[in-house]
């Protein structure tokens, strides 16, 4: 028995893109950057690491039609490794394959000092979860 289960947040760092496959299956393929925050020798280090996100069906529609590049999301899922071998060269990557992103509320931009609080715009402030059962479906029938 083995356990893959991935939790993160992050923002979009592009638009998103959507396929369908030749059975009518709807794929939604996205980046986010996840930045992680520690001291250094008494210095501030900011690391920012980028995921790629598969997510498939409802879920796939859903973030397509809300989110766009900056969106904040919070991402549960499993890591997937595909692998290929081109010139005689293998290759791998690893992305995370979704089952729940739940679409964070979005921040409005305000002119003020950078000590201030960034109020949430006027968006809901609940939380929109969109859920799927787990899916690894494959491009052919």
């Amino acid at each position: 028995m083995s356990l893959n289960k991935v939790i993160i947040m992050g923002n979009l760092t592009n638009n998103l893109e959507i396929k369908h496959t030749p059975s009518g299956k709807v794929l939604c393929s996205f980046a986010i950057a996840n930045n992680n925050v520690y001291m250094k020798n008494n210095e501030r280090v900011d690391e920012v690491s980028y995921f790629n996100i598969e997510v498939w069906g409802i879920i796939a529609e859903n973030c397509f039609k809300y989110l766009t590049k900056g969106s904040g999301v919070i991402v549960e899922g499993r890591l997937k490794q595909d692998r290929w071998e081109k010139d005689g060269k293998a290759h791998s990557h690893v992305k995370i394959v979704a089952d729940t992103v739940r679409f964070l509320p979005k921040r409005q931009k305000q002119n003020a000092g950078p000590d201030s609080p960034v109020p949430l715009s006027e968006s809901p402030a609940e939380e929109v979860v969109v859920v799927s059962s787990p899916a690894d479906e494959a491009w052919a029938e």
